[in-house]
Parts: structure tokens; sequence; C-alpha cells
């Protein structure tokens, strides 16, 4: 297993809203999300993110307030003891053209060029398009119950991912890894 990990934000590490995360204040960590990305830091693994951010194209925040969001993510994981890798994201709207947005490879691209190469790397997300995303640069797909987790499963799963390792919560996904290298 590669020593990378990409996290999508949004319904993986905080809650997720049909409204969009507009401000730092409606940025709410899933509980036990911070605890994991730590964890996962401190066993040695490099965890980066990985967001489609189309609330910016759309106007309900700007990149200022992103960066409040992911400056808050960071200092929440270092309180914790842990690092966060590069945070990716996409600024632009579903009808844009723009090749970062998932479920195209773009932001995991921009991992491969600051990390490396990511094959085999989980790639957890709560959508399909994060997992399409992945497998476009041979990424292991894990899909999590959180966020819009739920609802992709009951959509069902495309043959053209394979094995999709499921799990709870990026919490469920961690208490496995590290016990998988213990």
């Amino acid at each position: 297993m590669s020593k990378i990990i990409i996290l999508d934000r949004d319904g993986v590490i905080n809650e997720d809203s049909n409204a969009y995360i507009k401000t730092l204040d409606e940025w709410i960590p899933i509980p036990g999300s911070i605890d994991a990305i730590a964890r996962l830091s401190k066993a040695g693994y490099i965890v980066t993110v990985a967001t489609n951010q189309s609330g910016i194209a759309r106007g309900y925040y700007d990149v200022a307030t992103l960066e409040a969001m992911h400056d808050q993510l960071r200092t929440l994981v270092a309180e914790q003891g842990g690092k966060l890798g590069k945070i990716v994201y996409c600024p632009h709207g579903p009808d844009d053209g723009c090749t970062c947005r998932k479920p195209l490879p773009g932001l995991i691209d921009q991992i491969v060029t600051e990390y490396g190469d990511v094959t085999g790397a989980p790639l957890i997300g709560d959508s399909l398009r994060d997992l399409e995303a992945g497998l476009a640069r041979h990424c292991l797909p894990v899909l999590v119950r959180t966020g819009k987790g739920n609802k992709t499963l009951e959509k069902g799963l495309p043959d053209s991912l394979g094995t999709v390792a499921i799990y709870d919560s990026l919490a469920d996904f961690t208490d496995h890894t590290l016990k998988e290298k213990a």
C-alpha cells in the first residue's frame, strides 16, 4: 500500500451540506475525522486532500474563506500531533470545462506532481466522482458512509470501479488500516 492517502473533504473530513459549506462557522469536522488524520500522519502516511469547491465559481464564498477553512483543518490536525500534506481544490463550476473537477483526475495529477506516483494509494470519498477520479490514476477506491456515502451506495457502484472498500467513516478506515499495519 502506498504511503500516500488522498481524502475528499466535504462528507469525509467535515459535515457536508447541499447548500454548500460557505463560512468557517459552517465547516464542522465529522466526529473522529481530525484524530484519524493525525493518527495516519503519525503512522507515517502522507495525508492529502483533493476537493471540488464549485461554491467559489458560484459566488457562495471566496478563496480567502476556503483557505481559512483549510487553515483551521491544518491547525486542528496539528493540535492532535499530526500533519496534513497538500490540499488541492477545483474552484470551477460543473460547466466550466476544466480538467481538475472530479471525476476528472486533474486534482490527483497535482498530488502526483508534488509526491510522485499514487498507484495503489487509497482515495477516500463519499461520492462516485471521488472514486472515479482516483481510479483514473490507479488509486484504491475507498467509500465512506458519511456525507453522501450512503446515498452513493444506494444508487449502486458500477462494476468499472472493481472492488471498493467500504467503511463507516474516516475513523473506521483509519482503525482498520492501522490495525493491519501493526
